[in-house]
């Protein structure tokens, strides 16, 4: 088995991305990239600790590579927003790639040059440190609750029946991921 890093947003929404692909052997919410050893969820919500809400997904290769784990990463939040994604803002819930050696920072390098954004892409490329497991109530949050997806997302420019612009509400219509993993499987 191997093991990748991904840190993209509350890494509820995240962590059921990923335990969605064959493949994924294993996923474990938890907090890495700061100094604060063991936190807890609410000192990282603190923006004091330096962690990033992330998860550690253990795969097999011969199933699914780490290429593909990072188209994944890409499609399950916008990597152009820095420190924040939808509605949660800090540090807590920036874009970061956590490589585990060589071959997976030059496959991070490479993907990330691959995506072509009109914004520039704010993700951090960063080795590895220690990964600390977020509390149980944390492993597994929406799967617990029923949910495949967090179904909370933002919808740009929406008018009203009337024409005139509407504030943006969530979006219960599924995330990217799960839109792009359609479109795939409908495109073969």
């Amino acid at each position: 088995m191997s093991e990748a890093i991904f840190a993209a947003g509350c890494f509820w929404g995240v962590e059921a991305a990923f335990r969605e692909i064959p493949g994924v052997t294993a996923t474990t919410v938890g907090y890495t990239g700061g100094s604060t050893e063991n936190p807890s969820y609410r000192q990282v919500c603190s923006g004091r600790t330096g962690h990033a809400e992330a998860v550690r997904v253990e795969f097999d290769p011969a199933r699914v590579s780490y290429e593909q784990l990072l188209e994944v990463f890409w499609a399950n939040h916008d990597p152009t927003t820095l420190n924040r994604q939808g509605w949660d803002l800090g540090t807590q819930y920036r874009s970061a790639i956590f490589f585990n050696d060589v071959t997976q920072q030059a496959a991070a390098r490479t993907s990330l040059a691959a995506q072509q954004r009109p914004k520039p892409i704010v993700t951090e490329i960063t080795p590895a440190r220690s990964f600390y497991a977020a509390e149980d109530y944390h492993q597994q949050y929406l799967e617990k609750r029923g949910q495949a997806s967090c179904h909370i997302g933002l919808r740009i420019d929406e008018a009203d029946v009337d024409g005139t612009q509407v504030e943006s509400k969530p979006d219960s219509g599924g995330s990217l991921w799960q839109k792009l993993l359609k479109t795939r499987s409908s495109s073969n």
